[in-house]
C-alpha cells in the first residue's frame, strides 16, 4: 500500500503517518525528519536549508525530490510506505509522478486531514519537541525533570524556532497559496480520504484505517 499523507503544518500528518505505519507494516518516510537531521548535524544539505525552513519557506524541490527518490528505492519500501512532508507544489507534485513513472510505481490513497487556522496556530505554538528523538508534546505537558516517554532523555524538550506564532502564519500562507492545489492535482490520481483533524489522535487514526480497508 502506497499512501501520501496530506494537510497543513502542524495538523497531525506525522503522529499519524508513524500510527498507520506501525498498524500497516509499512514504511514511514518523513522528508521533514530528514531535514532536520541534516540541519542538526549541519551537513551541506543541512546548511543550505536551514535559513529556509527557520523563515517558514519551502526547501528546493530538487533536494527534496533526491532525498525521496533514494529512499523510495531502498528495500523496505517494496511493502508499501506512507509519504509524510511531500509533494508541497504542484511542481513536487508532477517530479514525484516522474519518480514513480521511473520506479515503477504509483499513489494508491492520498490521506487529507483537515483544520482550521486557528487551532493549528495554537496547536503549534503550544508544543516541544524532544532534542534526542523528535518526540512532540503539549508544553502544557512537560515541567522540570520531565523524562521523555520515548527515549527517557532528561528535559530534552525545546521550542523550535520554525514554531514561533509569525513563522506559522507564514507557513500557511505558503501552505494555502502552494500547497492546497496539489490536492486538486491528486483528484484523480489517488483515492482520496478527507478527515477531520481537529479530533483525538486515536479517533483520527480509527478514521483513517476505517477507509483505508
Amino acid at each position: 500500500m502506497r499512501i501520501i499523507i496530506f494537510g497543513a503544518p502542524g495538523v497531525g500528518k506525522g503522529t499519524q503517518a508513524k500510527i498507520i505505519a506501525s498498524k500497516l507494516n509499512i514504511v514511514h518516510i518523513s522528508t521533514g525528519d530528514i531535514l532536520r537531521t541534516a540541519i542538526k548535524n549541519e551537513t551541506e544539505l543541512g546548511l543550505k536549508a536551514k535559513s529556509i525552513v527557520e523563515s517558514g519557506g519551502l526547501v528546493p524541490d530538487d533536494i527534496v525530490a533526491g532525498m525521496l527518490k533514494d529512499a523510495l528505492k531502498e528495500d523496505r519500501c517494496k511493502k508499501g510506505y506512507i509519504l509524510d512532508g511531500f509533494p508541497r507544489t504542484l511542481a513536487q507534485a508532477e517530479m514525484l509522478s516522474e519518480i514513480f513513472k521511473e520506479l515503477g510505481t504509483e499513489t494508491n490513497h492520498l490521506i487529507k486531514l483537515e483544520a482550521k487556522d486557528e487551532i493549528i496556530v495554537d496547536r503549534i505554538s503550544n508544543r516541544l519537541v524532544c532534542s534526542v528523538c523528535g518526540n512532540i508534546l503539549a508544553k502544557k505537558l512537560v515541567t522540570n525533570n520531565f523524562v521523555c516517554p520515548n527515549c527517557n532523555a532528561r528535559d530534552s524538550y525545546y521550542k523550535r524556532k520554525d514554531d514561533d506564532e509569525e513563522v506559522i502564519k507564514n507557513r500557511l500562507k505558503v501552505y494555502h497559496e502552494q500547497t492546497v492545489p496539489v490536492f486538486n492535482y491528486y483528484s484523480y490520481k489517488a483515492h482520496i480520504i478527507e478527515i477531520d483533524g481537529t479530533k483525538s489522535i486515536e479517533e483520527i487514526s480509527m478514521d483513517i484505517l476505517d477507509k483505508l480497508m
